[in-house]
């Protein structure tokens, strides 16, 4: 973790240029995590990693290459770079790529107000084992419960510097904190369980270890005699802690990879209506304080706040510089890049429009349906958008929940299901993707 990230990157830069690449980018990774299981008040498992990684991209003509490895010895930075210039001088032409003319690269961020590591040193184990086991002790406490199936705290440091021979140099540092308890109730073919879990960028904006054993037991006797619902076609709520998937199908299909490639269900529809007027998903790169804020994207690109749904309307794709050529447009600093692998479309922070409405107002709306609270499997049609998933939560009868659901089926087409949502205000504002409790009317349920 102590080595200089900047001085690897311009040393593969220039192996690069010395084993005869036209253009080249690197990035290097270095990091370290932590983590720590707990059960029955005994230390389960711990463990420790660290490391660095790097990885090198060469172009030659319109022909790229990438290679990666975990030793940054100049030995082998030295092969990489006559591997991946070899690869290269075989690979196929594609017009599609290239860096970023200097022109298009970001010059100067603020990592200080991103606030995207904590300057608080890394917790000792003993301190992650506490907060487990008082997570596990909370769960335990509330009657009813049987056992806690694991309660796990965790701790994770990241640096990356990225560079490239169009002149861009630039890096960042990020830090994760979580905790994680599953807890059990009932025996046999009645057990039931559910979990609650909370992950940070900052150690004291982490809920409290009783807090969250707590929800997680609450939860999961909310789920004991769990059975079928009516097969039919039903109003379904899905509950926060799910409703993001939902957008994240929406956001899969507007990626310029699949829009690209032509396998997409919205690929004729920008600037057709998507979601409901008055609701817009906007991409927030540079919020504060959340696991998905970057200042540049894996091309250089300075990133920016911008709706990719506004007011309901589609705007535009998620692009990376590829992408973008392939389809005739600009990126959208939406660049993601790995160590062994070439920039693709990714997005970052989003966050969709909240509505006036609690949760519990939407139910008592719905009158009778399926309040979703998990989601099992998953078979999407991308070039369709026809939607079928495995659920469970509770139904809703009389706008009040009256017992909980297992074992079921949902299905319906992602066009006219996201057309038709209905959101909620509860959203958790410190998520990357800021969504709240999602109300969808007419969808097929296949239970009993």
């Amino acid at each position: 973790m102590d080595q200089d990230l900047e001085q690897l990157t311009s040393a593969l830069i220039e192996a690069a240029r010395r084993a005869g690449a036209q253009e080249a980018d690197a990035i290097a990774v270095a990091g370290s995590s932590l983590s720590v299981d707990v059960r029955e008040g005994t230390l389960e498992h711990a463990e420790r990693s660290e490391g660095t990684d790097i990885g090198l991209r060469v172009l030659i003509g319109r022909r790229q290459a990438c290679v990666a490895a975990s030793d940054t010895t100049a030995e082998t930075m030295r092969e990489m770079a006559e591997r991946a210039v070899a690869m290269a001088r075989l690979a196929p032409e594609d017009p599609s790529i290239g860096l970023a003319d200097p022109g298009q690269l970001a010059k100067k961020w603020d990592l200080q107000a991103l606030e995207m590591a904590d300057p608080a040193p890394e917790p000792a184990p003993c301190a992650l084992e506490e907060d487990a086991r008082r997570a596990e002790a909370a769960a335990r406490a509330v009657k009813g419960i049987s056992q806690v199936d694991t309660a796990s705290a965790g701790y994770g440091r990241t640096r990356i510097h990225l560079a490239a021979t169009n002149g861009f140099a630039g890096g960042y540092e990020r830090t994760s904190r979580s905790l994680y308890c599953v807890a059990i109730t009932g025996e046999g073919s009645a057990m039931e369980r559910d979990h609650f879990a909370d992950s940070r960028v900052f150690q004291s904006d982490l809920m409290a270890p009783e807090e969250i054993g707590r929800i997680a037991a609450e939860r999961t006797l909310a789920r004991a005699g769990a059975r079928q619902p009516p097969t039919g076609a039903f109003p379904v709520l899905f509950d926060e802690r799910i409703a993001a998937s939902l957008i994240g199908h929406l956001l899969a299909a507007v990626n310029g990879t699949a829009i690209a490639r032509g396998a997409s269900w919205l690929r004729e529809r920008m600037g057709e209506r998507v979601l409901p007027e008055g609701i817009s998903l906007i991409e927030e790169p540079l919020r504060p304080r959340a696991s998905a804020t970057r200042p540049f994207d894996g091309e250089g690109l300075a990133t920016r706040e911008s709706a990719i749904v506004e007011d309901g309307i589609l705007r535009r794709w998620v692009l990376d510089l590829s992408t973008a050529r392939k389809l005739g447009l600009e990126s959208t600093a939406n660049a993601r890049r790995s160590t062994a692998a070439p920039p693709s479309p990714g997005v970052s922070n989003i966050r969709l429009t909240e509505g006036a409405k609690s949760r519990e107002d939407l139910l008592r709306e719905m009158g009778t349906g399926l309040l979703v609270t998990s989601l099992i499997g998953s078979t999407i049609n991308p070039n369709t958008g026809d939607y079928s998933r495995g659920a469970s939560g509770f139904w809703v009868e009389g706008g009040e929940i009256a017992w909980p659901v297992n074992e079921c089926t949902i299905a319906g087409n992602l066009a006219d299901m996201l057309k038709a949502i209905i959101p909620a205000n509860d959203a958790r504002q410190h998520l990357s993707r800021v969504v709240p409790s999602l109300l969808v009317e007419g969808l097929t349920i296949a239970g009993k």
